[in-house]
């Protein structure tokens, strides 16, 4: 148990944490046009930072989780957040476009742990209607870094160049490393605690990867998430090439994101025990067909109005994190005993799949509005085919597992069941 101004505090700590990621990801996106400037290279060199970002960041989230099983919650948390500040100050000092890529896999590697080990310790304090409510929480309130970042982003490029935002960056995290050390309590007891070693953690990573309502779910939420991160990918060419706009000007963009976000998790966290998992779902993904069905026309008639892709951004961010604690629960749901390393494989697969949309999707569709929209909208139609594999697996699970009660008994008691829905 924790204390109650522990609880309080709770939710704001861990959304701190999981704003590392989209900072690191945002913050610098106005200065892209000075550092092509200073350190002469192309878009698609510059672009690198990104993707070595992801890369870095969805290897080490294989390891946060697992090593968090082992060691307790703390300890991950606290190394993550020194190698981050680090490596934040080494960028914020680079001379060369190479030390800048050294310092983004640092970032990466250690960015991930604040987001995979706040999933984990909602799993361990709370079961239920109650985790799914803190994780809206968590999510509401880390919904705002999108739109902060690039707006503190573009106005320290204004003011003092693109090296202030890699200092903000080893600010912030630095301030969060002394509240984590002065008020994050151990979630994860020794005696729940699994031993440390390469056969152990090979044994793990095989049945949760061989769970494939887990593996579902995780690939429906990564490919949902596809249909809005291909746009704060490409934001820099689809707001100041095709919109004309300015480095200040990056609010357009996450600005309604942010609404949206906000607004889906304040719902998800407000309705979550007065609907079906099943009816919610399908009403989040019915909000995003829409917004992107707005979108595809929008590009289309009028690619250069950038008003009038507001609608798309919010509705669509709004659907998706109607439903984003639902499939996260879920996933984890199917794998109780592994929650920190199923948490670090849901954050992998959606990683991975931002590293690949970094280097190879978005340049392919960043090319126009019309191809920017239909590439949104194919990811949403993939993720989409992945919920329903999952639900369909899900619920034959179920029906084999109520058959089974039924020939033992009606004393038989439900214990850890994968891919199980409640």
């Amino acid at each position: 148990m924790i204390s109650p101004a522990t609880a309080r505090l709770l939710p704001i700590l861990l959304a701190g944490l999981a704003m590392l990621g989209p900072f690191t990801i945002n913050i610098y996106m106005p200065s892209f046009a000075q550092m092509k400037a200073v350190f002469d290279v192309t878009d698609i060199e510059l672009q690198i930072t990104l993707s070595l970002y992801f890369a870095a960041f969805a290897f080490m989230s294989l390891w946060h989780g697992a090593i968090s099983d082992s060691l307790g919650r703390r300890p991950v948390v606290i190394v993550g957040l020194v190698v981050f500040a680090l490596a934040s100050a080494g960028a914020a000092a680079a001379t060369r476009i190479e030390q800048i890529y050294v310092c983004r896999v640092l970032q990466g590697v250690s960015a991930g742990a604040g987001i995979v080990i706040g999933r984990a310790v909602i799993r361990d304090l709370y079961e239920g209607a109650a985790a799914q409510r803190l994780y809206a929480l968590v999510i509401m309130l880390f919904a705002l870094a999108p739109a902060i970042g690039p707006i503190v982003g573009g106005w320290l490029q204004v003011h003092a160049g693109w090296r202030a935002s890699f200092g903000f960056l080893a600010m912030f995290s630095t301030t969060l490393l002394v509240l984590v050390i002065a008020f994050l309590p151990e979630t994860l007891p020794p005696s729940k605690r699994h031993l440390f070693s390469g056969h152990a953690l090979l044994i793990g990573y095989r049945q949760v990867l061989a769970n494939k309502p887990f593996v579902l779910w995780a690939m429906t939420f990564a490919l949902m998430f596809a249909g809005f991160f291909i746009y704060v990918l490409s934001a820099p060419v689809f707001l100041m090439r095709h919109l004309g706009l300015a480095e200040t000007d990056f609010i357009w963009l996450f600005g309604p994101a942010t609404a949206g976000m906000m607004l889906g998790s304040f719902l998800a966290g407000r309705y979550a025990t007065r609907f079906p998992t099943g009816f919610c779902i399908v009403t989040g993904f019915a909000i995003m067909g829409l917004g992107s069905l707005w979108n595809l026309t929008v590009s289309y008639l009028a690619p250069a109005a950038f008003g009038w892709y507001l609608p798309y951004l919010f509705i669509y961010t709004l659907g998706m994190t109607l439903i984003q604690p639902t499939i996260t629960l879920l996933g984890l749901d199917c794998v109780p005993d592994r929650r920190g390393l199923g948490s670090s494989l849901q954050l992998f697969t959606q990683t991975a799949f931002n590293a690949v949309l970094s280097a190879l999707i978005a340049p392919l569709f960043w090319h126009t509005p019309l191809m920017l929209a239909t590439g949104a909208a194919l990811a949403l139609v993939l993720s989409l085919g992945g919920f329903a594999l999952a639900w369909t697996l899900s619920v034959k699970r179920n029906t084999e597992f109520d058959e089974s009660l039924k020939g033992r008994g009606s004393l038989a008691t439900p214990i850890g069941i994968d891919g199980r829905i409640t």
